[in-house]
């Protein structure tokens, strides 16, 4: 088997397959999980999640219930510890709040409506306004540590080979089959390839003339360090969002920007996140910037990732197009990816990710 991309989801597809007895080579253009998996907030849910389709709430929710499992698993196995906070997501400022109870009470999600005094309960320096919603089972996870133990678990697994700095180049390709993947002087022999590359999978597509609306979305954020405590939990509020780190260090996100691969800091967008994290906890107005920095989200239609085997392909599958929820989805999609390679039962129904799916979703429009 061989992936192409090594990133949390080409890492984390690795690691099932391997765990199965399968012998599965990685190819990472660069260094194994520094793009998206290690530019990110780590937080364990989509930012508004009854606005998603029921698609992606059902990867959401099996990844949701996995990863204290796997974050213990990936502890004990390699010594680093992915730092996973359960300490719930607190959402402030929701104009559609009745969607957000409806979705909850469909999909028995613990989400509920809180006051003021509530909210000052659990975050007292945050400014309130009119309430806020109270998701408290939702978790956050230090996505540089998860990569870190991630690539420290698959080095440790014999039937696993590793190789950074390889860009793919070309493709080798008869009667439907990717007889083998070139990477500058070396061609690799696969029975079975997937596409793990994140925001580059729709580059690597166009290698054997396939389109894929797979694209990259920029993703600017901080990283804040502050004189005193700032907040336990997570909190969004008008599409930004602060999560704090075991250390005191204070994550503020994000930006959504259509630049290509352009992932160049801009200080418009350090000022704008700045003021936003003030906003939402008037103390920092102190704090000081250790970090800005750009990531490339890998966006596809729906925020609906591409999970199975390529129509027309006989040994060509995807496992991509995740755009901001990677990390959230990655425990359930990766174990997608490796239930229908190895033809096992499907943990949750593939159909909606299903390549053909997904492509004759795009031409009805």
């Amino acid at each position: 088997m061989l992936i192409i991309g090594g990133g949390v989801i080409g890492l984390m597809t690795a690691l099932e397959l391997a765990q199965a007895g399968v012998q599965v080579r990685v190819l990472e253009q660069g260094a194994f999980v520094k793009e998206a998996s290690w530019a990110g907030g780590g937080i364990v849910s989509p930012l508004y999640p009854w606005r998603y389709s029921s698609a992606v709430t059902a990867l959401a929710s099996w990844s949701q219930s996995a990863y204290s499992h796997l974050s213990q698993e990936l502890k004990t196995a390699t010594g680093i510890d992915p730092e996973l906070r359960q300490k719930g997501l607190l959402i402030l400022a929701v104009d559609d709040e009745q969607a957000a109870l409806d979705w909850a009470q469909q999909y028995q999600r613990p989400l509920c409506r809180i006051n003021n005094e509530q909210v000052k309960v659990l975050e007292p320096g945050i400014a309130v306004g009119h309430g806020a919603l109270w998701m408290p089972e939702v978790a956050s996870i230090r996505n540089p540590r998860l990569g870190q133990a991630l690539l420290a678990r698959c080095q440790q697994m014999a039937n696993i080979q590793l190789h950074e700095h390889s860009a793919v180049t070309g493709f080798c390709i008869a009667n439907g089959l990717v007889s083998a993947v070139e990477s500058g002087s070396q061609s690799y022999r696969a029975e079975q390839v997937v596409l793990c590359a994140g925001a580059w999978t729709g580059q690597l597509a166009q290698f054997l003339q396939l389109a894929l609306p797979i694209e990259p979305v920029k993703g600017q954020m901080l990283v804040l360090q502050t004189e005193q405590p700032s907040v336990e939990r997570v909190v969004l509020g008008r599409g930004r969002y602060l999560i704090p780190r075991n250390d005191g260090l204070l994550l503020v996100g994000s930006t959504l920007e259509y630049e290509g691969f352009d992932k160049t800091p801009q200080e418009q967008a350090r000022q704008s996140l700045f003021q936003s994290a003030c906003e939402l906890l008037p103390s920092l107005d102190k704090a000081k910037v250790l970090h800005h920095w750009a990531g490339l989200r890998p966006g596809s239609p729906n925020g609906i990732p591409w999970i199975g085997q390529m129509p027309g392909w006989h040994n060509l599958h995807i496992n991509a197009g995740h755009f901001r929820n990677g990390l959230v989805l990655a425990p359930a999609s990766c174990g997608l990816m490796a239930d229908l390679l190895l033809q096992r039962v499907p943990r949750v129904n593939p159909a909606p990710y299903q390549p053909q799916t997904r492509l004759n979703e795009i031409n009805q429009k």
